[in-house]
């Protein structure tokens, strides 16, 4: 029998019928989330609620959509023939299929339509979800404002959406005028090299490579993501850098040190050290994900971290790194910054898309 957490997201609308029901899915290396939502005849869309399961003791994502199915005919009398799925990995150029990046199981369309009652399904990177969804954020409730840029022209500038959780996403937004919307484009960008600085970062790599068994350079996730936390955390205690405390005792026997490093973070010496590498790296990641795509539009931060430590990117060590470039910073510092705070951004985006692709 499947583990799953139940969310309704607007009572009103359960019993409501609806004229064609999307299925979003947002497939990560921890969490799968799975949404069902109605959408109207202009086009309205209200996702109704959620089946959320942990994504590593699920053996393949069929049993979690049945699950799922199951679920919404036997609740509410809702039938779901479309699914798009959100999924953190490189998705093959047809939509219909996903390596997963941090999971054993990989996700093909044809599979799920032969083992389910699914009849269509659609494939999109995690954070092309992330961007669908930035459509569809109130930035009075969904988002921490860190900056704006008072003196923008047009709300139809190029946005960059960058987020670390378990492995580090990008992708860029670009203004659609057919859907009058922001159409996200797929990027890899997590997993481009980390540019070393000065002699201290390259023992860091090298430490990393070494504890991780890895013979190729150094990406960003191995930095700006969950484990990365982890990765400075270990090597700040090989260094000996800061004497032991009660704290760092605690962390060192625990399997999951990263939630503790980041509750940590205030009162111990070698967590408040982490968390000030951790986020001079993601403001250099950021200031290049920026220059690379010239997203005057606005940064927009995404992923678990970021929600739960959003305080971190108004610091001085997030800026002076995201504006640290001699001959742009006139760019960068005009640039919008946005914490996400609405964990389900995924969700909406993945129904978004699918109800774009779905229903002409």
């Amino acid at each position: 029998m499947l583990n799953y957490k139940v969310e309704i997201f607007d009572e009103k609308f359960l019993n409501k019928k609806f004229p064609f029901y999307i299925m979003g899915l947002d497939v990560g290396g921890t969490n799968t989330n799975i949404a069902i939502a109605g959408v109207n005849d202009t086009k309205n869309m209200k996702i109704l609620f959620s089946l959320d399961f942990k994504t590593q003791e699920l053996d393949s994502l069929t049993p979690a959509v049945n699950e799922t199915l199951e679920y919404a005919y036997t609740q509410y009398d809702i039938n779901v023939k479309h699914a798009c799925i959100g999924a953190a990995g490189v998705v093959s150029p047809s939509n219909d299929y996903v390596d997963l990046t941090h999971v054993k199981w990989d996700v093909n369309s044809k599979e799920l339509i032969r083992e389910t009652s699914l009849e269509k399904v659609f494939i999109v990177n995690d954070f092309q979800s992330v961007g669908y969804g930035i459509n569809l954020l109130d930035l009075e409730k969904d988002v921490f404002i860190v900056r704006v840029n008072k003196n923008m022209k047009t709300s139809k500038e190029t946005k960059a959406v960058i987020g670390a959780g378990t492995g580090l996403g990008k992708c860029i937004l670009v203004y659609n005028k057919e859907y009058n919307m922001f159409t996200p484009l797929a990027s890899e960008g997590g997993h481009s090299d980390f540019p070393v600085q000065n002699n201290y970062e390259m023992e860091l790599v090298n430490f990393i490579k070494k504890i991780r068994k890895i013979s190729k350079p150094i990406n960003y996730e191995e930095l700006i993501s969950g484990e990365g936390i982890e990765n400075i955390y270990l090597f700040l205690r090989y260094k000996k850098q800061f004497p032991s405390s009660r704290y760092t005792r605690e962390i060192d026997h625990s399997m999951d040190k990263t939630p503790l490093i980041s509750k940590y973070k205030n009162v111990d010496e070698t967590c408040r050290e982490v968390f000030r590498l951790f986020t001079r790296f993601y403001g250099r990641c950021a200031k290049n994900f920026i220059l690379d795509t010239m997203a005057t539009g606005g940064l927009y931060i995404g992923g678990g971290i970021a929600a739960k430590n959003k305080e971190i990117f108004s610091s001085k060590e997030f800026f002076e790194e995201f504006e640290n470039a001699y001959q742009r910073f006139n760019v960068l510092r005009d640039i919008p910054v946005y914490v996400i705070l609405n964990y389900k951004i995924s969700l909406y985006g993945a129904c978004l898309a699918g109800m774009y692709k779905f229903q002409k």
